[in-house]
């Protein structure tokens, strides 16, 4: 299945292609088939059945873990934040999903630069979508699509009221990029480590049990 926004970028250089090979011109078409092909192959967007269980938190992304720390963000929250970060490759599926099942509260666009996404330096300066979701049992948790040097563009499906099961799509980054989950970190257990590959909506990247 292919992501809706990939249609323009596959269908176009299908449609060119055609067109060149029936003018003759097989070379330029078949270069263009390859393309559509290409971005067909980016913009997949495959079924994910993830842990059901409440009190895990799953990958918002695919792609390989590159940070795991702990952080105080007092604009966001009291108390320390688990961070997970993920990078996605360019052969990645870049659809984006929810971590939890909750209601989206806020989203916020913040524009800035387009460097490169390795460092942790990107955060902070680079083009970045921050959404908070509140879990059922009022748990905050927040993910943060930042844009890198190759991805141009960040788009995001979800309005704050909108209702979301742990691995609806929430976005999508287009040619690579990374996204960061924030969580509390009392009572959090952290199931991935650096270096761990990972599937959105499907790989639990945390447990921490629901508030009683």
């Amino acid at each position: 299945m292919i992501h809706k926004e990939g249609y323009p970028y596959v269908f176009a250089p299908a449609l060119l292609g055609g067109l060149l090979f029936g003018a003759g011109k097989k070379r330029l078409g078949l270069a263009c088939l390859s393309l559509s092909m290409l971005n067909a192959f980016f913009f997949r967007n495959p079924d994910r059945q993830g842990i059901l269980n409440p009190d895990y938190l799953l990958s918002p992304a695919d792609g390989k873990v590159v940070k795991v720390d702990v952080e105080k963000r007092p604009e966001w929250w009291d108390e320390p934040l688990y961070r997970v970060g993920i990078f996605m490759r360019l052969w990645d599926v870049h659809v984006n999903r929810s971590p939890v099942q909750g209601r989206v509260i806020n989203t916020i666009y913040l524009k800035g630069e387009k460097k490169p996404v390795f460092s942790d330096s990107a955060f902070q300066r680079n083009e970045k979508q921050v959404y908070l979701i509140e879990r059922d049992d009022g748990v905050p948790v927040w993910v943060v699509q930042v844009a890198g040097l190759v991805a141009r563009r960040i788009k995001s499906f979800v309005l704050p009221g909108d209702e979301l099961v742990a691995g609806d799509i929430i976005g999508l980054i287009k040619f690579s990029s990374r996204v960061e989950v924030f969580f509390p970190a009392v009572n959090a257990e952290i199931l991935v480590k650096e270096g761990h590959k990972v599937l959105a909506g499907e790989t639990p990247i945390a447990r921490l049990p629901q508030r009683r």
